[in-house]
């Protein structure tokens, strides 16, 4: 698996020569300006909720890749009356394409599209291909059901965690998390793109160190190889 920051909480995910852009909100983003949407390759696009920001691009992407949308119930309705491709499921539920197995978890936040609509729930993704596991928190608060991940699934190799707070569990909650799901190598997203949102990136590292834990801050644009 190979991971690609995008910026705030965009991915882009490659695994098995298919490439799963997440939550892409990246040309409103000022810090992701380098990353151009016309070149991105999309076979999937994964979404947590539907708020702006993490859903500005999906349109523009999918209608230029024909990449299938993957998402909670609700947000398919939405998407498959415009007349793309959506996958909707629900929490719990799993779904398995291309050799990648897509299983939705728990997240504690809110979800509407911009426009005020209902945004069904919001979810997590756990990402298993070729015996490694990836979990993609989306926007959460701390909550117990992280606790069943490793139980119910397994080891993880890599935890992707909100921790710009404010919105999201901040760096202290973060580390609870990681406690929880049992994986002490954190990659740290939704930071950073606001000011109420912008963090230290030091202190959160050496926070982290402090515990026991490594945290990844990728610049935008770079990889991390799982």
């Amino acid at each position: 698996m190979k991971i690609t920051y995008l910026g705030h909480a965009s991915l882009d995910i490659e695994i098995n020569g298919k490439h799963i852009i997440i939550d892409p909100f990246i040309t409103a983003n000022d810090l992701a300006k380098d990353i151009k949407i016309d070149e991105l390759k999309a076979d999937f696009i994964l979404l947590t909720h539907a708020h702006q920001d993490h859903i500005l691009d999906v349109d523009a992407i999918a209608k230029r890749t024909n990449a299938t949308i993957i998402c909670n119930a609700e947000m398919s309705y939405h998407y498959n009356s415009k007349g793309f491709q959506a996958v909707g499921m629900n929490t719990g539920g799993k779904y398995e394409s291309d050799g990648i197995k897509f299983k939705s978890t728990i997240a504690f936040h809110s979800s509407s599209f911009p426009d005020g609509s209902y945004g069904g729930n919001p979810n997590g993704y756990i990402l298993e291909a070729n015996g490694k596991r990836i979990y993609i928190a989306g926007d959460t608060s701390l909550t117990q059901e992280m606790k069943l991940i490793p139980e119910t699934i397994g080891k993880l190799n890599l935890v992707i965690l909100p921790i710009g707070d404010h919105f999201t569990m901040g760096i202290e909650d973060a580390v609870f998390a990681s406690d929880f799901v049992q994986c002490d190598k954190v990659l740290g997203y939704h930071f950073d793109t606001f000011p109420p949102i912008k963090i230290n990136h030091n202190e959160a590292k050496d926070h982290f160190s402090q515990n026991g834990k490594e945290l990844i801050l990728l610049e935008i644009g770079k990889s991390l190889d799982v």
